[in-house]
C-alpha cells in the first residue's frame, strides 16, 4: 500500500509544478493585452484631440480672414465717399465763386430765373455764412477722409477708427442738412426748380449710405445715439438762423409779383448828372425796389441820364414771391424801408432831394465846374 500510494502520490507534484508556470503565463499575457489596449485607446484619444484641435484652428483661421473681406468691402465703399466728396466739392467750389462775385449761376435745365432766385434767397446762407462755401468745407473733408480711409492710412492723424466716426458724423449732418433743405424746396418754392439743390442732396444722401456700409451696419447701430443728436443740432441750428433772418418788411402778407422795370422819363440836368457821378465817385449806394413806388420817385429826380450813373442795388432782381427775400446785400445793410441810402457809413432811410443828397455826401457844384475848367 505504502508502494501504491508513493507511486501514485509522485506524478501530482510533478504536474502541478508544470500547470503553474502556465497559468501565470496566460495572466501576464491578459495583462499584456491590457495594456496595449490601453495604450491604443490613448492613442486614440490623442490623436482625436489633435484632430479637434487641427479642426479648432482651421476654423480660427477662417474667421481671421472674415474681417479682412469685410475691409476690404468697406474701403470700396470709401473710396465712393472719395469720389462723391470731390464731386460735391467742385460743385459748391462753383457756387462759392459766383456768390462773392455777384455772379449768375448757368442753370442747364429749368428756368435760369428760378435757379437764382433760389441761390439768391435768404435761405442760401446760414448765419450769414453762404451755404456753398460750408458745403464746399464739408465736401472737402469727406473727400480727404475717403481717400485716407481708402489707403488703410491714418485720415488726418486721428487714427482708422476715429476717422470711420468723422466721416460717419460729417455725412450725418449733411444728409439732415439736405433732408432739411428738400422740405424747403417743396414748401417755399413750388414750382421753382434748382439742378445744383437738388445734385447737393443727392450727393448728400449717397455719402452717407456709402460711409454706413464702410463702417457696418453693426457699428452704425452703436452710434445710433450720436446720430440722432447730430441731426437735432442741424435742424436747430437752421431753424434760428433762418427765423433770424426773415425782415419784417417782406412778409407773407405782401402779393407776389414778377420783376419789371419801370421807364424813367424826367431828363437829367447838369446838377443831377455831376452829382450822380460824385456819388458813385465815393462809394454811396441807393437800395430800392422794383415794386417800390418812392424808388421810382428818387430816380425821376436825377432823370434818365443821371439815374444809370447812380450805383443803385436792387434787393429783389427775382421779383416778389413765397419764400423769397431780400438779396444778401440789401440784409447786410440792416435797411428799414425803401429807398435807402449809404453815403460815406451813414445809413438814410427816404426820398431825399438832390440838394440834401448833395450836402450829405459832400457834393460843391461850383468845384466841379472849376475842375472841369
Amino acid at each position: 500500500m505504502a508502494s501504491i500510494i508513493g507511486v501514485a502520490s509522485s506524478p501530482f507534484p510533478t504536474q502541478t509544478s508544470h500547470l503553474l508556470p502556465s497559468r501565470s503565463n496566460s495572466i501576464s499575457s491578459l495583462i499584456q493585452l491590457k495594456r496595449d489596449s490601453v495604450r491604443r485607446l490613448l492613442l486614440l484619444r490623442v490623436n482625436c484631440s489633435s484632430r479637434q484641435v487641427g479642426d479648432a484652428e482651421t476654423e480660427s483661421e477662417s474667421k481671421v480672414v472674415l474681417p479682412d473681406t469685410s475691409a476690404d468691402t468697406g474701403f470700396s465703399a470709401y473710396n465712393w465717399c472719395a469720389a462723391l466728396g470731390g464731386i460735391g466739392f467742385l460743385e459748391t467750389s462753383y457756387l462759392t465763386f459766383l456768390k462773392f462775385t455777384n455772379s449768375e449761376a448757368f442753370c442747364p435745365v429749368g428756368d435760369g430765373a428760378s435757379c437764382g432766385n433760389i441761390l439768391n434767397s435768404s435761405y442760401s446762407a446760414v448765419f450769414g455764412v453762404p451755404l456753398s462755401l460750408i458745403g464746399m468745407v464739408a465736401y472737402g473733408v469727406v473727400a480727404i477722409l475717403g481717400i485716407q480711409l481708402g489707403q488703410k492710412s491714418r485720415p488726418l492723424g486721428i487714427g482708422e477708427a476715429n476717422g470711420r466716426l468723422v466721416l460717419l458724423g460729417t455725412t450725418t449732418s449733411m444728409a439732415a442738412a439736405s433732408a432739411y433743405f428738400l422740405y424747403i424746396l417743396s414748401t417755399k418754392f413750388t414750382g421753382e426748380f434748382c439742378p445744383y439743390c437738388l445734385a447737393s442732396v443727392l450727393l448728400s444722401f449717397s455719402l452717407f449710405v456709402s460711409s454706413i456700409k464702410g463702417l457696418g451696419f453693426q457699428e452704425v447701430q452703436k452710434d445710433v445715439g450720436i446720430q440722432l443728436l447730430i441731426v437735432l443740432l442741424v435742424v436747430s441750428t437752421l431753424n434760428n438762423s433762418y427765423s433770424d433772418s426773415q425782415p419784417a418788411n417782406t412778409g407773407s402778407a405782401m402779393s407776389e409779383m414778377e420783376y419789371f422795370t419801370t421807364e424813367i422819363t424826367s431828363e437829367s440836368t447838369p446838377f443831377a448828372i455831376s452829382l450822380a457821378k460824385h456819388l458813385r465817385s465815393i462809394g454811396a449806394k441807393m437800395y430800392g425796389a422794383f415794386w417800390c413806388s418812392h424808388c421810382q420817385e428818387q430816380k425821376q429826380m436825377f432823370g434818365r441820364e443821371a439815374a444809370k450813373l447812380l450805383d443803385y442795388v436792387e434787393c429783389f432782381p427775382y421779383g416778389l414771391k413765397k419764400g423769397t427775400y431780400m438779396i444778401d446785400a440789401c440784409q447786410e445793410a440792416k435797411l428799414e424801408g425803401f429807398p435807402t441810402w449809404v453815403i460815406n457809413g451813414e445809413v438814410l432811410s427816404g426820398e431825399k432831394k438832390l440838394s440834401e443828397l448833395a450836402a450829405l455826401s459832400g457834393f460843391d457844384m461850383k468845384e466841379e465846374l472849376t475842375e472841369a475848367k
